[in-house]
């Protein structure tokens, strides 16, 4: 097709475009290195499947916005298969004789979807260009009292601007030579568009519609060329970093389990991240992979209260860093300005309820959450910076082992008048009860224990607790940055419940749960940890709990807390045993893996919420009140705390229980 001039510059081009790739390439792998922890090649070959899957449904993105992620894929589809067509043209263009088994049923197949995703292209990016620039939503932009360096504000525009010039140059470049070769050579069946388009060209001369496939062929093939280069540097990067991601990154047992520090090793100068290059390798690459599509923010229960955090401005705010300063890391220098500088700002990070929604939501699998417990970690690690508020918490924990700060000789009161075996009555039980601070400790919580006391009981589980051996597994200290503390009670009870060795342990605390289940490990502790609500389903589908429905009951909602549901996929269970004991049961707008936060997680719960239009547990609560529902079950003692007071800033007559508690009273009715 083309001339031996047109070819000489098409190959010139596709040289300068790969040297200029490659040079921006190697920059963003060396600046990745800097991050720390280490690679595991072993994890590819075991997701391989799954993440191509992910790449080709584009699934991840369609948990929330249908519609532009309806028009999203469109453009992502077509662009995939671009990268076989943009090889073919040019192989074409470069060889008169190469023609891509034009004649076959593949040939046909592949003119068929080249024609059909063209148009796909084009009709998805002008809706995108519209939701853009025309109708502005608010949902692709953030407040203006949250950190967005100057530079970010303006280029993402600026970057969306260029990129949907560039896709629609392209791919309408691509679509309207297919469409003149088409009139040159006669109407095609596996063309359906281009030969629909291909009547506007039936005046034209044969050489003017080959001078028109030329220039179409170099507005197509050239601003790919141009682009290339351009692409590494802009945030379509995704398009490469989203499946990497996804493929690469370490395993965890959960999306809230954080890295053990080695406090033994002295050479270890850096705890926690102060600088972009103190964080994980994965967690740049996070930066490298965001869209931008401010999605986590969406769902950001601190953004969406008001407070100065956005986990989008933080990933994009690291993005423009390393465009600007990544040739300084990439040759091993650290990086000038500190995180806290230009990513985040010190308020946001203590406005995070580590609830996990923008780990969640994010199409691409970045874990903006992850960066902010590291950089408390340094804030309290090595500059002993935190809010006030978490000096009490922490005493406690230090002191009496519970950030209640409740002595242990009175982590029993709570049974008194109760039947419960503690380890030394019953040194080899089924079951071990892991009672958690707050049911052992809080007044309102208590009513919680007391109620599973007469599940247990009624279903003649064999079980003990440790009673006053037991102390805080942490969690609040490690999500607030004490990290020290939190490796201090962790050992502790590693080694009681190594000696115990209990078959189960059971726990009414999400948080007790994922400390023990997910980040005890690290620490030599293995255990099998169920939720009490999955054990009431276990004891009611097994028939050692009988319960009496109440038809009357009136109409009950189901809040999912964040380290039940989201954390560790427990989902199911909760519902299953609301559903035997009070058969009404209507679920609030956000619910399941999106639902909202109560506002206690991230060690919240110890401190005063951070400045805002709304407490993050009065949203929920408002939430609650629209369902209608008389009675609001909750599986978590920091929920029940924070909704039963938000319960009495509401005046509602909205009743707030644990499962526990309902399913105890439909003992007593039965």
């Amino acid at each position: 097709m083309l001339t031996p001039v047109e070819k000489i510059l098409l190959i010139l081009a596709v040289i300068a475009s790969a040297g200029a790739a490659y040079v921006a390439a190697t920059r963003i792998i060396r600046t990745i290195q800097r991050g720390q922890g280490k690679f595991d090649w072993q994890i590819v070959k075991k997701r391989l499947g799954s993440v191509l899957v992910k790449t080709i449904t584009l699934q991840p993105t369609f948990k929330i916005r249908l519609l532009p992620s309806l028009f999203h894929a469109l453009i992502a589809w077509g662009f995939i298969y671009y990268l076989l067509v943009n090889v073919v043209d040019g192989l074409e263009g470069l060889f008169s004789n190469f023609n891509f088994f034009e004649e076959t049923a593949f040939g046909q197949i592949y003119s068929l979807l080249a024609d059909i995703l063209s148009v796909a292209v084009l009709i998805g990016m002008l809706a995108m260009i519209i939701r853009r620039f025309v109708l502005k939503s608010d949902a692709l932009t953030t407040r203006p009292d949250v950190l967005l360096q100057p530079q970010a504000r303006a280029g993402i525009r600026r970057d969306s601007a260029v990129v949907a010039s560039f896709i629609m140059l392209h791919v309408g470049s691509r679509f309207i030579g297919a469409s003149l070769e088409v009139a040159r050579k006669g109407l095609d069946d596996w063309q359906p568009f281009a030969s629909l388009v291909s009547g506007l060209w039936s005046g034209a001369s044969q050489n003017a519609l080959i001078v028109g496939e030329h220039i179409t062929f170099w507005l197509a093939i050239g601003t790919i060329l141009l682009f290339i280069p351009y692409f590494l540097y802009s945030k379509h990067l995704h398009l490469i970093f989203a499946p990497i991601n996804f493929l690469i990154k370490p395993e965890r047992r959960s999306m809230g389990e954080l890295s053990k520090l080695n406090f033994d090793d002295e050479s270890i100068e850096q705890f926690g991240a102060t600088h972009l290059e103190d964080l994980g390798w994965e967690q740049i690459v996070d930066a490298y992979a965001c869209i931008m599509c401010y999605r986590c923010q969406e769902v950001c229960p601190a953004y969406n209260t008001g407070k100065v955090l956005s986990p989008a401005t933080l990933e994009i705010n690291k993005r423009y860093f390393l465009n600007s300063a990544g040739a300084q890391l990439a040759k091993g220098e650290q990086s000038a300005t500190p995180l806290l500088d230009f990513a985040i700002t010190t308020e946001a990070i203590w406005a995070c309820t580590a609830c996990g929604a923008c780990v969640e939501i994010c199409p691409v699998g970045n874990e903006p959450m992850r960066d902010i417990l590291d950089i408390r970690r340094a804030q309290v690690l090595m500059e002993n910076e935190f809010p006030d508020q978490l000096q009490t918490a922490f005493r406690g924990m230090e002191r009496n082992l519970n950030p209640w700060n409740v002595p242990p000789t009175e982590r029993l009161k709570w049974a008194e008048g109760l039947d419960v075996p503690t380890i030394d009555a019953n040194p080899t039980p089924e079951l071990l009860w892991w009672v958690g601070c707050a049911p052992a400790t809080d007044s309102r919580a208590q009513k919680t224990a007391r109620a599973f006391v007469e599940i247990l009981n009624a279903s003649g589980v064999n079980y003990a607790i440790l009673g006053e051996a037991e102390q805080c597994t942490g969690d609040s200290a490690r999500r607030a940055g004490n990290e020290f503390l939190f490796n201090e009670l962790a050992t502790a009870n590693v080694e009681i419940l190594n000696e115990v060795a209990p078959p189960r342990i059971v726990t009414t605390c999400p948080h007790c749960l994922h400390t023990l289940k997910n980040e005890y490990p690290a620490f030599g502790g293995n255990y099998q940890v169920v939720h009490h609500t999955q054990l009431i389903q276990e004891l009611l589908a097994a028939g050692k709990l009988h319960v009496q429905p109440d038809a009357a009951a009136n109409l009950t909602t189901f809040h999912d807390p964040c380290y039940l549901g989201r954390q560790n996929d427990i989902l199911t269970e909760p519902r299953q045993v609301l559903k035997q004991v009070s058969p009404q049961l209507v679920e609030m707008g956000r619910t399941g893996k999106q639902s909202f936060c109560c506002g206690a997680g991230g060690a919240q719960m110890w401190k005063e919420e951070e400045a805002g239009q709304q407490r993050v547990s009065a949203n929920r609560m408002a939430e609650a009140i629209a369902t209608g529902a008389d009675t609001l079950a909750v599986g978590c003692p920091f929920c029940m705390v924070m909704l039963t007071d938000a319960k009495k800033d509401a005046n509602t007559t909205l009743e707030v229980l644990d499962i526990a508690e309902i399913v105890a009273k439909s003992i007593q009715s039965g």
